[in-house]
């Protein structure tokens, strides 16, 4: 299945893929809301997922789509190597990440290693995530130096949402949630957010 709010890009994606014979295009979304719903009624063994849609974000999709079904594989496919984005594609369940740029014949090879259990990243994202494990792997940081709402909104950029979602889900403003985000960076000496998914993945923090 091919999510992508771009109606250009999924046509695109959609002509090359299905002239692979490996390969059967069971369904396409617009928007993050409309893959969860597809996804549930298709059950496809893999998606290809744009991180950034319009609604909500295509990470958030990965994860409500993998609780419907974990055996659903799903590919982040973006512009950008973010780290960031990396982080939390990964903590929500993505099998993959890779950049948009990526040749067509290694985007099948792509999807078919998923499908068949495997995992991947693009060679351009691999080395960031190498580097934040192994600086995660040296710090001695503790959560304890964090208060009880830190912690709460420390599991939920663990879970990979964004500070708007976070906003939403403790009514607090966005403001007052990226005040706290760099109160938790300084108490845990982490340098950016990402780290912060990291650490919350490590320490089994989410849902606390």
């Amino acid at each position: 299945m091919i999510v992508d709010d771009h109606e250009v890009v999924r046509l695109g994606l959609s002509t090359l893929l299905s002239r692979q014979q490996e390969l059967e295009i069971v369904g396409e979304a617009g928007t993050a809301r409309e893959a969860v719903e597809k996804a549930r009624l298709l059950l496809p063994h893999v998606v290809i997922m744009d991180i950034r849609m319009p609604d909500k974000s295509g990470i958030e999709a990965c994860r409500e789509i993998r609780e419907i079904d974990p055996q659903i594989k799903v590919i982040m496919l973006t512009s950008y190597a973010d780290e960031e984005a990396l982080f939390a594609s990964i903590l929500a369940g993505a099998s993959g990440y890779v950049l948009k740029e990526i040749g067509c014949r290694a985007l099948v090879e792509a999807i078919i290693t998923v499908g068949r259990g495997g995992s991947l990243l693009d060679p351009a994202v691999t080395g960031k995530v190498l580097d934040k494990m192994r600086a995660l792997a040296k710090g001695t940081v503790s959560h304890e130096r964090l208060n009880e709402q830190e912690k709460k909104i420390l599991a939920l950029i663990g879970e990979g949402k964004t500070n708007r979602e976070i906003a939403k889900e403790l009514y607090l403003s966005e403001k007052t949630v990226r005040n706290y985000v760099s109160s938790i960076l300084a108490k845990l000496n982490l340098s950016n957010r990402a780290q912060a998914a990291a650490y919350a993945a490590k320490q089994r923090f989410m849902g606390l």
